[in-house]
């Protein structure tokens, strides 16, 4: 990030092919339309790109700080063409070429936790999703939420009891 900040090119482009991909996946899980996916990865590294020197290490990984630009950029497109966020299909031959990581992202999302989660009122179900599925701490998702770190923290146990009553 001291690279691009410092408007290194080169740097950019290896973010990019590091954080591309993984953004990608998660934003695709969030919008059925890879145009907006791909017009939201675009704006993301061109916000990376004019606001790198405002990274703060000792605040997060700069992964997460990248998600919470792309998962801000997708909202706004999606506010901008009046969209609603839809999981995008996966065929089989999308599953071979996934990680670890994404073939259980994939089976919460469509299993019995998915159809639970999405039971969730849209506050709890926030919460859960930056936390738990997109791996923010908890001051990252305050961030992300708009709401103070503390409400994060009862979102999730709130949320946490109500998916074990779902589940049960």
């Amino acid at each position: 990030m001291t690279a691009v900040a410092a408007e290194r090119v080169e740097a950019l482009k290896l973010l990019h092919q590091r954080h591309a991909p993984w953004l990608r996946v998660r934003l695709a899980r969030r919008c059925a339309d890879p145009d907006v996916v791909d017009d939201t990865i675009q704006d993301t590294f061109v916000a990376v790109w004019r606001d790198a020197r405002r990274y703060d290490a000792s605040k997060g990984e700069a992964a997460a700080w990248i998600w919470t630009i792309a998962i801000r950029r997708l909202i706004s497109q999606l506010r901008r063409t009046g969209a609603e966020p839809q999981a995008a299909e996966l065929d089989e031959a999308h599953l071979i070429t996934q990680s670890a990581e994404e073939v259980v992202l994939v089976g919460v999302e469509h299993g019995d936790l998915g159809t639970a989660i999405a039971r969730l009122s849209p506050d709890l179900r926030a919460a859960i999703q930056a936390t738990v599925l997109d791996g923010l701490t908890v001051r990252e998702a305050s961030r992300l939420l708009g709401v103070p770190e503390g409400t994060v923290k009862t979102r999730v146990m709130r949320a946490k009891a109500q998916l074990r009553g779902f589940l049960a």
